[in-house]
């Protein structure tokens, strides 16, 4: 009952082709390719201008910034206290199961 059974590995059935033969050819050498005609070069792409930070976007990044810290703390705060709260209420239970207990 607790011995693994191990599955075998079943044998193919039906017609199986046989494995493809496959025979090398001989390279045969041809006439050089001709070199591509010469193409008229693409002007380069002007670089994009660096991103400039402006005072109304400086104050929205800062504001985000601040806005995310501010979730972020409120999230671990709440966890903390949830853990708090759980931890008190399991000892209020442990002192009144050992008080009830030992009275008897």
């Amino acid at each position: 009952m607790f011995r693994p059974k191990i599955p075998t590995m079943p044998q193919p059935t039906g017609l199986t082709a046989p494995p493809a033969v496959v025979e090398p050819t001989a390279l045969t050498p041809g006439a050089p390719a001709s070199p591509p005609a010469s193409v008229a070069p693409v002007p380069a792409r002007p670089a994009r201008p660096a991103a400039r930070l402006t005072p109304g976007t400086a104050l929205a990044l800062v504001g985000g910034g601040a806005s995310a810290v501010l979730v972020v703390g409120a999230v671990l705060v709440s966890m903390l206290l949830a853990v708090a709260l759980t931890a008190t209420s399991v000892a209020v239970c442990a002192v009144a199961i050992r008080s009830v207990l030992s009275r008897r």
